[in-house]
């Protein structure tokens, strides 16, 4: 093993990952499996069947206390006092001057108790920003980042696969919520929430349980056809379905109303919060760019950063692309100046030196059916 490999951050599920012949890359710090049998494969039985992900890399972070809501909403754009307890959001950390810090989920676990999740590039600047924005609060920030392990099962048959294993009545679970239930005999935290497209749960569990829980799991869910699935399909299962990645779609340069999320935003809610300001004056002005779909109309597939064109004039980049393997075509993200941002517009994508057509598209490309 190499010092690089060495000094990489390694999941409980690390050595499982090994013995099913995942490649495994570095990911945001993490030793992580991008593949196992394939991207094409795995990303085909979740939209099908059901895959087995591990997202221990996430970071958990534990607020509780008297001002647990007051603190939350100052520090976040949404506002979670509205959560009912047991329910979830989608939320964003954003800078004093509006930009995207990070885009998270608030889970209410009681009255006075959340759960906030941030991508794995930014557990700990996420984490530190809640520590500096809680200061005048009566309130505890407990990161449980590096002890908390999330297994994910994504699919339909992900329902029929978890149910036999956990006490969590699934049925009755609805999408964004949250239920303490113990999975395999493990006691955790089950959520039916997702990064795919396709319903599915998200188990958090201490990192010394986790093995029983992805061992069950994997055992159940063989015979329908779930198989264990690396971060490459994740990102095109995400892509598909329209959902944007920090660092691709969102950032520091981008307020959540250029990339088509201004719902969370809750600028009228009581106390204000950090960004405020800065974001009711990108609502009242209007974005500068705008984030759409690209069907791709001729041979090539758009990659991050490649520049789009319209007529002789450039109007923006691509953030993510791929070819779709459920829809059989190449298909991107991109943001473009408002006024070239409808769909049925005509764009140029420039790929390896060539103009390639593309046509904007409303999102997402794939939607589940219901």
């Amino acid at each position: 093993m190499s010092q690089a490999d060495q000094a990489l951050l390694s999941t409980p599920l690390a050595d499982r990952h090994r013995t099913l012949g995942a490649r495994m890359v570095d990911f945001a710090g993490w030793s992580m499996p991008v593949q196992y049998s394939g991207i094409l494969d795995e990303h085909r039985a979740v939209r099908a069947h059901a895959g087995l992900f591990d997202l221990s890399h996430m970071g958990e972070l534990f607020v509780e206390g008297t001002e647990a809501v007051r603190a939350l909403g100052y520090a976040l754009v949404s506002d979670p006092g509205a959560l009912e307890v047991g329910r979830a959001h989608y939320s964003m950390i954003c800078f004093p001057d509006g930009g995207i810090l990070d885009d998270l989920i608030v889970y209410r676990l009681g009255e006075e108790r959340f759960m906030v999740v941030a991508n794995a590039s930014n557990a700990a600047v996420v984490s530190d920003a809640l520590a500096d924005r809680f200061a005048d609060f009566k309130v505890v920030l407990d990161d449980r980042s590096l002890a908390t392990a999330l297994v994910a099962i994504q699919g339909p048959e992900s329902l029929s696969i978890l149910a036999p294993l956990t006490d969590v009545s699934l049925a009755n679970l609805r999408y964004y919520a949250i239920a303490e239930g113990a999975v395999a005999g493990v006691p955790g935290l089950v959520a039916r929430t997702g990064y795919t497209g396709e319903d599915g749960f998200e188990i958090f569990v201490d990192v010394a349980a986790a093995g029983a829980v992805w061992d069950a799991l994997l055992e159940a869910g063989y015979p329908e056809g779930l198989v264990p699935v690396g971060l490459g399909a994740r990102d095109t299962l995400r892509l598909e379905a329209g959902m944007p990645l920090y660092g691709n779609e969102l950032g520091p340069d981008t307020t959540p109303y250029e990339a088509g999320l201004g719902r969370v935003v809750r600028l009228a809610k009581e106390g204000g919060f950090v960004g405020r300001e800065a974001l009711a004056k990108a609502e009242s002005e209007g974005p500068r760019k705008k984030l759409v779909g690209l069907a791709i109309r001729g041979r090539g597939i758009a990659r991050h950063g490649y520049d789009v064109f319209i007529g002789g004039r450039g109007t923006g980049a691509v953030t993510s692309g791929t070819l779709s393997p459920t829809l059989g075509e190449p298909i991107a993200m991109a943001y473009v100046e408002p006024s070239d941002s409808q769909p049925g517009t005509i764009v140029e994508v420039g790929i390896r030196g060539q103009r390639v057509l593309a046509e904007v598209v409303a999102l997402p490309f794939y939607r589940r059916a219901t």
